[in-house]
């Protein structure tokens, strides 16, 4: 019987993510770091990385979400073995992209990392997608600079009390033009951006809104470079407009029954000149509080299992998926400036 296509072993993916002595090729100085729930790392050290991904989500709302709803040793044994699995497979880092207010609980993630040997990064952030039912009241009523100041002082001082920092800034709006109030969360994440230098990760969706918000951006002085497009979803003629604005490019709901779709863009992309500004993950996980068990909990596997072997049929080469597993993730991770 032949060999399954879609099928990669362990050795095989790991020597095409390898990292020496090719690192340095992708992103900059070895002194380029980022925050993971364990404290500064050199982003050299975060090897093979999914950027977007979820260990627990409670979709309760801003106004009820308590960390009593759910339990660290119940969430641990339902995901610590989805962990133990990607790091088997080559997987070396994930960002946690869970906000505030939706989830976010960095000393769980903390344990979690301890545990399964993962690098982990967290956010500071409000989310606005979802009709800003994931805000907190003070997001409508505050300033930007206010909000600003606020997920500055966790990059600062620590999250919650605690001595764990942000990776990154994790935002979101809705689909269509952006509201007031979402117009203020990318100010304010600009503002944050240029005290910290944490990129901008903000849930999108559609061209139209990324094209506001990197105008919002534009006009506080931060590069679109700053700026991750999440969950990006247009024509091919858009995705090269917002790619040629000089944004990143975040396609992260690979999944099963996306494989070929993603591949021919990601080919696309390439071919357009842009795959270093690709990132690929699953947008997976998901434990729920308040559902048995933690309801249904999707693997972190199918770009391992099934996404780059598919590539690799389509011409992407082992140099391009490093560029996309380990050098995208180290650039757009990198803890600096980046203005216009």
């Amino acid at each position: 019987m032949d060999k399954p296509q879609h099928s990669i072993s362990r050795r095989q993916f790991v020597k095409t993510c390898a990292v020496a002595p090719l690192l340095l090729q992708y992103f900059g100085s070895k002194e380029d770091f980022t925050y993971s729930v364990n404290g500064k790392i050199n982003v050299s050290e975060l090897g093979t990385t999914l950027i977007h991904e979820h260990v627990l989500v409670d979709f309760i709302g801003a106004d009820k979400i308590t960390p009593d709803r759910w339990k660290h040793e119940e969430v641990i044994k339902k995901v610590l073995p989805h962990l133990l699995e990607i790091k088997a497979k080559g997987i070396k880092t994930i960002a946690e992209c869970t906000p505030a207010f939706i989830g976010r609980d960095v000393l769980l993630l903390q344990k979690l990392s301890r545990q399964s040997g993962l690098t982990i990064l967290t956010n500071t952030g409000y989310y606005g997608a979802s009709d800003n039912k994931y805000l907190p009241k003070w997001a409508f009523t505050e300033t930007a600079e206010q909000l600003a100041a606020r997920w500055i002082r966790e990059f600062e001082n620590g999250i919650d009390g605690t001595d764990i920092k942000p990776g990154f800034i994790k935002t979101g709006v809705n689909g269509g033009s952006l509201s007031e109030v979402h117009q203020k969360l990318i100010k304010a994440a600009a503002i944050t951006h240029l005290k910290t230098g944490l990129t901008i990760c903000s849930h999108t969706g559609p061209a139209l809104p990324a094209r506001e918000e990197i105008e919002i951006l534009k006009k506080e002085g931060v590069n679109p470079a700053a700026f991750v497009w999440v969950h990006a979803n247009g024509t091919n003629e858009e995705f090269t407009e917002l790619a040629q604005a000089g944004c990143w490019i975040s396609l992260d709901g690979i999944s099963e029954g996306s494989l070929d779709k993603h591949a021919d863009l990601i080919v696309f992309l390439k071919n357009k000149g842009f795959l270093k500004q690709v990132l690929i993950s699953h947008d997976a996980g998901w434990y729920r509080p308040g559902e048995p068990n933690g309801g249904d909990f999707r693997s972190y596997t199918t770009i391992s299992d099934k996404l780059l072997p598919l590539l690799k049929q389509k011409g992407i080469t082992d140099a391009d998926i490093r560029q996309l597993m380990i050098g995208n993730p180290a650039n757009v991770f990198t803890i600096r400036v980046r203005k216009l």
